[in-house]
């Protein structure tokens, strides 16, 4: 079952346009989001919380029609933004009090015991805290009420990567015991290495390769070689291709096709998420 389900949403947005005709984020699994600031992941995320209106298109939600409207549908969602939208005069508590009225999943016992865990303490006001103690107290509110749609977006710009380590934990640990789905936009491609379960990658308000990471990894080579092995015939084979004086670096999406012509003559290597990224975009 999909958790999100998005089909034919256009938004128009000044110079921008956001295109995405089909996009399934599955239930239970954590989905990476990436792209170049400026890509379109921002604008994606607002359009399915319904922050700001799509175009044309649909979002469903658990396979129910979603329009912003239906409260109950809004209470399934934990969101972490770039920007909290907390008073910064009030205390961590007094914020907690206010919000924690509007979900009637709200578990006491799970705030507590996230607030204890990320070290936060409660009568401080939210601008006396560091950026890091604010993002993970944004982080402590959004999963609180136990959502089944955790959406972040840039959650861990601020965090150490000692306390990214420790969210992430916490994250994986909830998803373990009650299915929880994560949708994660990041251009900290390292974050989702060893964590997201599938990948999208969008430029230019298209997503342009998405799956199972594992297998859009595995379809990808990283290649490196002398530049004689460069022609015409093997060209064709890369996403793209990066040369200096002392041979190539490409990508190919079709390792089969270009061993064949290459052989042992090049070097082949599993590519990171961040270089799949900068290849397609550079190409």
């Amino acid at each position: 079952m999909n958790a999100i389900e998005i089909k034919g949403l256009k938004k128009n947005l000044c110079d921008f346009n956001l295109s995405i005709d089909n996009f399934e984020i599955e239930k239970g699994l954590i989905t990476g989001f990436v792209g170049k600031n400026g890509a379109g992941k921002t604008t994606t995320i607002n359009l399915i919380m319904e922050f700001i209106e799509k175009d044309s298109g649909s979002i469903k939600i658990f396979d129910r029609e979603f329009n912003g409207k239906e409260l109950d549908i809004k209470e399934k969602f934990g969101y972490v933004g770039d920007k909290s939208g907390f008073m910064a005069e009030t205390t961590l508590k007094s914020i907690k009090s206010s919000i924690s009225s509007f979900y009637s999943s709200w578990d006491e016992d799970l705030y507590k015991n996230l607030m204890n865990r990320l070290e936060l303490t409660e009568t401080k006001t939210y601008k006396d805290c560091s950026k890091g103690q604010q993002k993970k107290f944004e982080i402590v509110m959004a999963l609180s009420h136990r959502p089944e749609i955790l959406i972040m977006d840039e959650p861990t710009a601020n965090l150490d990567p000692i306390v990214r380590d420790d969210v992430m934990a916490i994250i994986q640990e909830m998803m373990e015991q009650y299915e929880l789905t994560v949708f994660y936009s990041t251009h900290i491609t390292s974050d989702l290495e060893d964590v997201c379960d599938s990948i999208a990658f969008i430029e230019d308000g298209k997503i342009f390769l998405k799956g199972y990471r594992e297998d859009v990894i595995e379809s990808h080579k990283i290649v490196k070689g002398r530049l004689d092995l460069l022609n015409e015939e093997t060209k064709k084979y890369f996403v793209s291709i990066n040369k200096n004086d002392f041979g190539f670096e490409g990508l190919t999406n079709d390792y089969n096709g270009l061993f064949e012509l290459l052989g042992e003559e090049a070097v082949y290597s599993r590519p990171k998420i961040e270089e799949i990224l900068k290849f397609y975009i550079r190409g």
